[in-house]
């Protein structure tokens, strides 16, 4: 298990998924699906990672140090439930939650009369739900169809990777993110500035009230939101904070800023779990400050839970 359940619990599971088909080499058939979706940026140099102390020491938030990027695309928003349901339609895809006929849910949105589930003994909240997958979110009494524009979950990085393959994309890399992240601004912590709610203004889907039992849904939804509903940043790029993790291309090494090359990093060679960034609807200050444009976390590949997504990314 994972020593971050908090954001997203990473576990062995009971017995292992059909053979993963390779991604495929020849030219993408859902190559359109995102060609809207896409925003051009042009890279270069930016400050990546942060000095400050957030009390994650085990993240490798730091040191702040210098990243340049050649021009990439990456998605306005991250990959819907509609979208992820046009490449299952296409390609016949099972998710390894399929496969394996269970993932996290979040106990919040579980309902009351739901057959009793498994919880995480380092975070309660979390329960293994028979059934539950992209397309039932909280088990089999639930689907992705009357959320189609909600960000895809249940995912794992191997599934976001067949995803991109049939698209022509693929992960960003996690410098990319970060850089898509921060919208063009310099030091901030959030995409739009430093204040978590400037005015008073909810700017993401984050955890509202006393966590975990006590959601008050302020900033407007209990679960995820549908992609697109916050403010973008000065990238025009939506929810990089907030509503659900994303998984990048990256493996995870919390020493690996101190190493990192400063032109177009990708990561450690070697590394079982992978990065994924920006927080979600769970995150709050009391427990997982990590909805932060400079915060990190992982996950093992093949996890999939209620809060964790992808964006996709293309070179220019």
């Amino acid at each position: 298990m994972s020593d971050r359940p908090c954001c997203s619990p990473s576990g062995e599971r009971d017995r292992p998924p059909a053979a993963r088909k390779p991604p495929p080499r020849h030219a993408p058939e859902g190559i359109g699906l995102l060609a809207e979706d896409l925003v051009e940026l042009q890279g270069g140099v930016f400050t990546m990672g942060t000095n400050r102390t957030y009390g994650y020491p085990a993240d490798g938030e730091g040191p702040a140090h210098e990243v340049e990027l050649s021009p990439f695309s990456i998605g306005r928003r991250a990959v819907t439930n509609g979208q992820f349901a046009e490449f299952v339609a296409a390609t016949g895809h099972r998710t390894e939650a399929e496969e394996f006929g269970w993932s996290f849910v979040f106990a919040g949105v579980v309902p009351a009369n739901f057959p009793d589930t498994a919880a995480v003994a380092a975070a309660p909240w979390w329960r293994q739900v028979e059934g539950s997958d992209w397309a039932h979110p909280e088990g089999p009494h639930s689907s992705w169809k009357d959320r189609a524009e909600h960000p895809v979950i249940h995912v794992s990085w191997n599934d976001a990777r067949a995803f991109c393959a049939w698209t022509g994309t693929r992960l960003p890399t996690e410098a990319e993110w970060e850089y898509a992240a921060r919208g063009g601004l310099a030091g901030a912590r959030f995409p739009w500035g430093e204040e978590l709610e400037p005015g008073g203004e909810h700017r993401m889907n984050v955890f509202q009230g006393s966590f975990p039992g006590g959601n008050t849904g302020a900033d407007g939804y209990d679960g995820t939101a549908p992609t697109g509903r916050f403010p973008a940043n000065g990238f025009g790029l939506h929810e990089m904070t907030g509503n659900v993790w994303e998984w990048t291309a990256d493996r995870f090494d919390p020493g690996y800023y101190r190493r990192s090359p400063r032109l177009n990093p990708a990561g450690p060679e070697r590394g079982a779990m992978r990065v994924m960034r920006g927080g979600s609807y769970l995150c709050h200050a009391s427990y997982c400050n990590r909805y932060r444009v400079d915060s990190r976390s992982a996950s093992g590949p093949d996890s999939s839970t209620g809060n964790l997504g992808f964006r996709a990314a293309r070179d220019a």
